[in-house]
C-alpha cells in the first residue's frame, strides 16, 4: 500500500470541498519542518550540547532550558518569512512577535509552546511542541497586530496540533475534520500518515494527575480521585490506573491513542490563579484535538473552548479526555 505523506494529506484536504485554505496548508508544512529540526536537536541530547538550563527566566517566571530557547528561535525563524502570518505568540515570550517589515504579511496568527514538558528534557522522557492557528481580525490589514487580536475563543481556531518527541517523533493534527497522526520517517525525512482517525473512547479506567498536589485541590476534584482510588469496592465499581508523565504532550498523546482523562486542576497554593496550564498555548489547542477525537475538555466548570481570553498568558484549570469521565468531574464541580 502506498504511504501517504503529510503534504499529500494536506493537498487532498485542500481539494476536498475546500476544507483547507492554501495558506494554512503551507503554514502547517512550515511548522512541521520546524518540528523536524527540533526533533533532531532533542535526539542528539548531550551530544548536541543542548541539555541543561540557562541563567534566564521566561515570562512565566520559569527557568529556561537551552532547548526551550532553541526551539522558540527555530519556530520564529521558520515562520517569519513565508508570508502566511500577521504575527506570532509564544509561551516563552512576554509579548507578541510581529512579522518583520521586510517580509510579506499574511492573514493568520500562530501561537505555540515551543517545548512542552521541559522538566523532562534532561532525563530523556517524551516532550513536545504544541501549536494553534487563528485567523487575524479582518481590520488588521490596515494596522499593526496587537495582543488583543490574539484573544480569541478556542472555538475560532483554524487548526491545532502537536509534535511529540519520543521513541518515534509524531505529529498529531486537526484542521476541524477529525484528528490524524503522522510518524516521522527519519531516513526519508517525511511525515507519514500512520493514524488515520484518532478517537477517544467515552469510558476509561485510566487517569493522569499529579497526586502530590491532592491536599491542595478543591473538594470536587478530591471526591473524584477518591472514588477512582477506591476501585472495585468503591462507588465507581471498577479499578483505575494512574499515569503521570509531567509532559502535557505525552499525557494527552496517550489518551488520544488509548483513552483516559488528563487533569491539571486549580489548587489552593495560588488561589488567585485558575490553574497552571496556559489557555492559549496549551489548553485551547489540546482541547480542540480532544473534542475532534470525540472527547471533552473543561476547566471543571465550563467548556475550555468557550472561555473568552483576557490575557495572552492566561492560565486555566484543565480536565480533558474520555467524555464520560470529564462530564463526571465537571458535574461534581457544579454540585460543589
Amino acid at each position: 500500500m502506498k504511504r501517504k505523506t503529510l503534504t499529500q494529506y494536506l493537498v487532498e484536504q485542500q481539494r476536498a470541498e475546500q476544507a483547507l485554505e492554501p495558506e494554512v496548508r503551507l503554514l502547517i508544512e512550515v511548522v512541521s519542518r520546524a518540528c523536524k529540526t527540533i526533533s533532531h536537536a532533542v535526539s542528539k541530547g548531550a551530544l548536541g550540547g543542548v541539555l541543561g538550563s540557562l541563567e534566564s527566566e521566561n515570562v512565566q517566571g520559569e527557568v529556561q532550558k537551552k532547548l526551550d530557547v532553541m526551539s522558540n528561535e527555530v519556530l520564529l525563524e521558520a515562520n517569519e518569512w513565508g508570508g502566511h502570518l500577521a504575527a506570532m505568540a509564544s509561551e516563552e515570550m512576554e509579548t507578541i512577535h510581529l512579522i518583520p517589515n521586510r517580509y510579506p504579511k499574511g492573514e493568520f496568527l500562530l501561537l505555540f509552546d515551543p517545548l512542552d514538558g521541559s522538566s523532562n528534557i534532561d532525563v530523556n522522557v517524551s516532550i513536545g511542541t504544541i501549536f494553534s492557528v487563528l485567523r487575524a481580525p479582518s481590520e488588521v490589514s490596515g494596522r499593526e497586530v496587537t495582543e488583543q487580536d490574539f484573544l480569541q475563543k478556542g472555538t475560532t481556531q483554524v487548526c491545532a496540533g502537536y509534535a511529540v518527541y519520543g521513541p518515534q517523533t509524531m505529529l498529531i493534527l486537526t484542521i476541524g475534520r477529525g484528528v490524524v497522526g503522522f510518524t516521522l520517517d527519519r531516513e526519508m525525512g517525511s511525515w507519514i500518515l500512520t493514524h488515520d482517525n484518532m478517537t477517544i473512547p467515552e469510558d476509561t479506567k485510566e487517569f493522569a494527575i499529579n497526586m502530590s498536589n491532592m491536599r491542595h485541590w478543591a473538594p470536587p476534584m478530591r471526591r473524584y480521585i477518591d472514588e477512582c482510588l477506591a476501585g472495585k469496592t468503591g462507588p465507581r465499581g471498577k479499578d483505575f490506573n494512574m499515569r503521570w508523565i509531567a509532559s502535557m504532550v505525552a499525557d494527552v498523546h496517550r489518551l488520544l491513542v488509548r483513552g483516559g482523562v488528563f487533569m491539571y486542576p486549580w489548587d489552593a497554593r495560588e488561589p488567585g490563579k485558575p490553574g497552571k496550564l496556559r489557555l492559549m498555548y496549551e489548553a485551547n489547542p489540546m482541547s480542540m484535538l480532544v473534542e475532534q477525537a470525540g472527547g471533552a475538555a473543561t476547566d471543571g466548570h465550563q467548556r475550555i473552548l468557550d472561555i473568552q481570553p483576557t490575557a495572552l498568558h492566561q492560565r486555566v484549570g484543565v480536565v480533558l479526555g474520555s467524555k464520560n469521565e470529564v462530564e463526571r468531574v465537571t458535574k461534581y464541580h457544579h454540585e460543589g
